[in-house]
């Protein structure tokens, strides 16, 4: 296994035998992974090197806490904040969301113990999330007088509704694991302890395939999303376009036709 670390709190780590997964770690333990201006900043700056990494195929976010995937912002830090430092800190907390959010590559989330405001709203921000049983999700932000600011009045109706998110989000109620995954707010519940070895493993499985297919399947699925059907077929279209000539279908058709495993040029 290698690892490189950002700053104090983020660590990416790559895992033998799994050379096309990085998993991206929420390593602040002492404070259960709450967000400080130092560990957003982290967290972008990650984010922003996986990205520019064409051998990373599949993201898994976890969390080294035994007890917590992250409890959100950091909000002993924020009470010393005055209003003109509030103000110059939101470029680097949305720098944190955004980059997780717009990672190129799939996205898994591994969650257990408590996501709750930013927390959750990092999970939300991946295009999956595996839940253990321990965990316990929501948004309640406004329960101490702010609103979910880290996408997640946007994030979380594109999974549950309107309705159900306006629910969530009016109420800042926690949520356990299986209401969670009954609702779908967690994709797939798994047994406690088990959220990041089941979430590696479906990165694993996920990043067998084409690294090229993957990235423009995901462009398609998160552009067309909310278009009218004909301007998402057009999205669609576009994505297809952008794979159909390229190394990776050339060599995924030959290895079909030749019944053997792809070696994908990722180009």
């Amino acid at each position: 296994m290698s690892e490189q670390r950002y700053g104090e709190f983020v660590v990416v780590r790559r895992h033998e035998g799994q050379e096309h997964v990085a998993e991206l770690v929420l390593d602040r333990p002492k404070a259960m992974n709450a967000v400080s201006t130092d560990m957003a900043r982290s967290i972008g700056t990650a984010c922003a090197a996986l990205g520019a990494d064409s051998g990373v195929r599949v993201t898994v976010l976890t969390s080294s806490h035994e007890r917590a995937f992250c409890v959100g912002a950091d909000l002993k830090e924020r009470n010393s904040f005055t209003d003109a430092e509030l103000v110059r800190q939101r470029p680097t907390a949305r720098a944190a969301y955004t980059g997780v959010l717009e990672l190129p590559m799939p996205t898994i989330a591994a969650v257990h113990g408590f996501a709750l405001g930013g927390g959750f709203e990092l999970a939300l921000a991946c295009d999956l999330i595996v839940a253990d049983r321990t965990a316990v999700v929501g948004l309640p932000e406004v329960s101490v007088g702010v609103i979910p600011g880290g996408g997640g009045t946007q994030l979380l109706p594109r999974r549950v509704g309107a309705a159900r998110a306006a629910e969530l989000v009016f109420t800042a109620r926690r949520v356990e694991a299986a209401e969670a995954r009954e609702l779908g707010l967690v994709d797939e519940l798994v047994e406690e302890g088990l959220d990041r070895d089941e979430a590696l493993a479906l990165g694993g499985r996920i990043a067998a395939n084409s690294p090229v297919g993957l990235r423009a399947a995901k462009r398609a699925l998160r552009l067309g999303h909310g278009l009218d059907l004909r301007a998402g077929l057009e999205v669609e279209d576009a994505a297809w376009r952008s794979v159909a000539f390229s190394g990776d279908r050339a060599e995924g058709v030959a290895a079909f036709n030749e019944k053997r495993k792809p070696n994908w040029p990722g180009e």
